[in-house]
Formats: structure tokens, sequence, C-alpha cells
């Protein structure tokens, strides 16, 4: 049984997006832990369409209007981004906003071991990863129409700031190690060098690799794109070989050079060599960073649990991460310096 007005939506689709006749079938799909999303097949093909939740939101969460924007705005350079068809803000079609994109088809993969990749293979992936997440950072996104799509300074402390607002309005539960980031982030925050676009949450199984090549066919889930601090992005990333293994993008214990995969140091040369770098600080204090925002994330899927509006069925298992993602990021500042 579908949570969303099927008959509404294929009228509304049949005035919006050219070619459509008739909706067959709507599947949502169970990856993804914030904005719902579903494979909509219609007699002249398949598309993807992503809502925003039902109920009560966070301030300034599931922005999916500046999904579009900035998928409208990439799409024609080029990058591979999902082809946008139609933004509806009209909240009485299916109970909240959403839009439409074109369905991508290809390989997904959620392992960052690649499994299912031949060992020769799985550099090339990353290659791949790394390259592209470059070229998004050279974007210029003043000329692509991003110009007021963010802040362009003083990405990180504002960033800080928006964090720690989500995570006090979600707030259930007191962790030490999170006040003590609170206070430690901000006034440790680096200098921002550059600006670009950043992705947010760029990991593997936020990307669509063709079926037969490791060329990235699309980057998907925008939600926290914006104009920041390409490090921060890139930091992100990074972060995954330090991350324990767990099915997931994590890579820490893997034996790299048995898997065919690159160490860190392997990365972050690729990474500073398609952008232009002679290298990149300590990334403990990103590391810590990102972790920090990890919690803001997950604990507003607590709150959405909560609440029982979480659009996922794994929302509870993430939701008890919120503690140990706190102190694993406080664990990375103490890396970087940090003292209780």
């Amino acid at each position: 049984m579908s949570d969303l007005d099927l008959t509404a939506l294929a009228h509304w689709m049949c005035e919006a997006v050219p070619g459509f006749t008739n909706l067959l079938r709507l599947e949502k799909f169970t990856h993804g832990q914030s904005n719902p999303t579903y494979r909509v097949d219609g007699d002249a093909g398949a598309y993807v369409l992503r809502r925003k939740p039902f109920g009560k939101l966070l301030p300034s969460a599931h922005a999916i209007e500046r999904e579009y924007h900035l998928l409208t705005a990439l799409h024609p350079t080029g990058f591979p981004v999902p082809r946008p068809l139609a933004l509806c803000e009209d909240v009485s079609v299916i109970g909240s906003a959403f839009y439409l994109m074109e369905m991508v088809e290809g390989r997904n993969c959620q392992d960052g071991t690649l499994p299912e990749v031949p060992t020769a293979d799985r550099r090339a992936y990353y290659d791949e990863m790394i390259d592209t997440l470059a070229a998004l950072h050279t974007v210029d996104y003043e000329t692509v129409g991003l110009g007021d799509f963010g802040r362009p300074g003083n990405y990180i402390a504002r960033q800080v700031e928006r964090w720690t607002t989500q995570y006090r309005t979600a707030q259930t539960d007191d962790i030490p190690e999170l006040e003590r980031l609170i206070e430690w982030l901000p006034r440790t925050a680096p200098e921002q060098s550059r600006t670009s676009i950043i992705h947010g949450d760029y990991r593997i199984d936020n990307l669509i690799f063709t079926s037969t090549s490791p060329r990235v066919g699309a980057v998907l889930d925008w939600e926290l794109a914006t104009i920041g601090d390409p490090i921060a992005d890139f930091a992100y990333f990074a972060m995954n070989w330090s991350m324990p293994r767990d099915g997931r993008s994590g890579l820490g214990g893997v034996d790299l050079a048995a898997g065919g995969l690159p160490t860190l140091d392997d990365a972050v040369t690729r990474y500073c060599a398609a952008t232009g770098r002679d290298g990149l600080p300590d990334l403990h204090w990103y590391f810590a960073y990102n972790l920090f925002r990890l919690v803001g994330i997950l604990q507003g899927i607590k709150k959405r649990v909560a609440d029982g509006n979480a659009s996922n069925e794994r929302a509870a298992q993430m939701a008890e991460k919120v503690t140990p993602l706190a102190r694993a990021a406080w664990e990375e500042a103490r890396r970087a310096g940090a003292r209780e």
C-alpha cells in the first residue's frame, strides 16, 4: 500500500512530464534515511521521485527544492547527475513538496570493499570516485548559476553552528563528548582556503556506476549540498579509511593491498593532483567535524523515530549510533590536539 495518493500523482505527472500518460507502479527505495525516494514506472519509462518526509520537520532540513535547483544547474555542465524533470511545491498533490528526475540505471555499490567487483578492477572504481569529487570541486559555481546557493566564506564555523542548533532542536540525551565538541570545534576551526560546490554526503552508496565500467553515471542525494570548503567535503569521503568496516563504506581494518584498494595516502595524492593542491592539512580535525555532523544528522533521525515519522525501516538502528559516533568524534578531536 503506497503512502502517496497515486491518482493525484498520476494526474500531476500527466500535466508536468512530457510523454507521461499512465502510472503503472510506484516502489519506495529502502536505501536512504532522510528524504523518501521512490521509483515511478510509467508507459514512457521509469522516473525517480524524492519528497520531503511527512510530519513536523527540523528547520532547514529536507530542502528538496534546493536539490532540484542544484541538479538543474549541474546537469547541463556534463557533471554526472540525474536529469531533473519537474518540481512540485504544491503539498496538496501528495502531502509534501517533491520533485521528479530521470532514473539512472547502473550499479549501486553498498560495501566500500567492493566484493562484487574483481580485485584487479577495484582501484579504478576508487580513482573514479576521487576524480568525480575533484571535478565537482572545480566547477565554477557562479558561472553555472549557483552564486546564491550558499554563503562562500566561513563555511566550517557556520556548519558547526548549524549542526549544533539541529542537535539541540532534536536532542534526547546528554552526551558529554558532544558537549566538549560543541565547545572545541568553533574555537579551533581552520581557515578556509578555497570555495566550491560541496556534496556533503559523498560516499560510495550515493553513486551509480555504469553497469559495465567504473565510470560514475550519477551522483545522488544532494540534500546536504552547499557552497563551502572542499577540504571538508573530501575529508568526509576520506574518513571511510578510518571508519570500521561494517558492510557499508567503512574501510577500517581492511587489508587494502590484498583487496586491491588504495590507501588514504593514495587517495589524498590523487585528489591533490586533480585539484592542483600541494597537499592537505592534518585531516583529524576534519574527521572530528564530519563525525559531529553525522551525529547531528542521526540525532534528527532519532527524533523522527521518537515522533513516529521516520522514513526508513532501519531508522531505529541508525539512531542507536548517535552516542558511539559522538565518542568517535571526540577521539578524532583528541588526535587533532583537543584536551579534556
